[in-house]
């Protein structure tokens, strides 16, 4: 349970996230993320990073539970920066990250996928920000490298969801296989990259994020802002709360 990381095969490290039921990550556990992505990538036998998850779905974003115990804004600062560092750790790792999605891919995880370089995923999957039904903002930045700037809008707005397959048709999600078939699909883009010389796969990493046409990290952390407000001004609570009298009443009515 937790982040883990280990040696799949030469100059392939995989990083998997595992937080039962959902991977929704508390604070402390993007922060382990960021960490694993790093160290991964620092270590110069890397060629490329499989980012993955264990469970029911790929990620549920943050951890609301830690929020809603807290009586002041410190959960969600650390918040905000883990996902901060996290974002930053993928689309910063020195080498290539490939990103094997299962099920769902919900707020903070479109965060991942969104900065990661190739994205690999199971045919049940699904993507989407739920942020405005959370009183919450941001990642953004990241849906709008996957999908048409209206269509981010709308999803945005509406709180929808796109399927792998539609995320496909729009070329941002490179293979989509059975779900049994997902780690399988994912190594092999892996070793494929791990297969060319590690000081070309570096230089091209960075050269790729040099002539990025959006600065991911300022634009993010300007989304983070609005988010801030929201809490300040006490909306984000009202809606949190509600958020909560629903899912009550939705295990009452099992």
């Amino acid at each position: 349970m937790g982040i883990n990381r280990h040696t799949e095969s030469d100059g392939v490290e995989v990083v998997t996230v595992d937080y039962p039921p959902v991977n929704a990550l508390p604070s402390d556990g993007w922060f382990a993320l960021a960490d694993a992505v790093r160290e991964a990538g620092r270590d110069q036998n890397t060629r490329v990073v499989v980012l993955r998850a264990e469970g029911r779905g790929f990620n549920a974003g943050v951890d609301i539970k830690e929020m809603n115990r807290d009586t002041g804004h410190t959960a969600l600062i650390r918040a905000n920066h883990g996902c901060f560092e996290a974002f930053a750790a993928v689309y910063d790792c020195e080498v290539p990250v490939v990103t094997a999605v299962n099920g769902f891919c919900l707020g903070g995880g479109i965060g991942l996928v969104g900065n990661s370089d190739v994205i690999v995923a199971s045919d049940d999957a699904t993507f989407g920000l739920p942020e405005v039904d959370r009183g919450a903002l941001g990642a953004a930045t990241h849906l709008a490298r996957l999908v048409p700037q209206h269509l981010m809008r709308t999803m945005f707005y509406t709180a929808g969801t796109l399927t792998a397959q539609q995320l496909y048709h729009y070329g941002s999600v490179y293979k989509v296989v059975p779900r049994p078939e997902l780690d399988a699909a994912a190594m092999e883009v892996a070793k494929n990259i791990a297969n060319k010389d590690g000081r070309v796969i570096r230089a091209a990493k960075r050269a790729l994020n040099g002539i990025d046409v959006q600065d991911v990290h300022r634009s993010y952390r300007y989304e983070q802002g609005f988010t801030m407000e929201l809490n300040l001004a006490g909306v984000a609570d009202e809606i949190r709360a509600r958020f909560d009298d629903d899912l009550a009443a939705q295990k009452k009515g099992k």
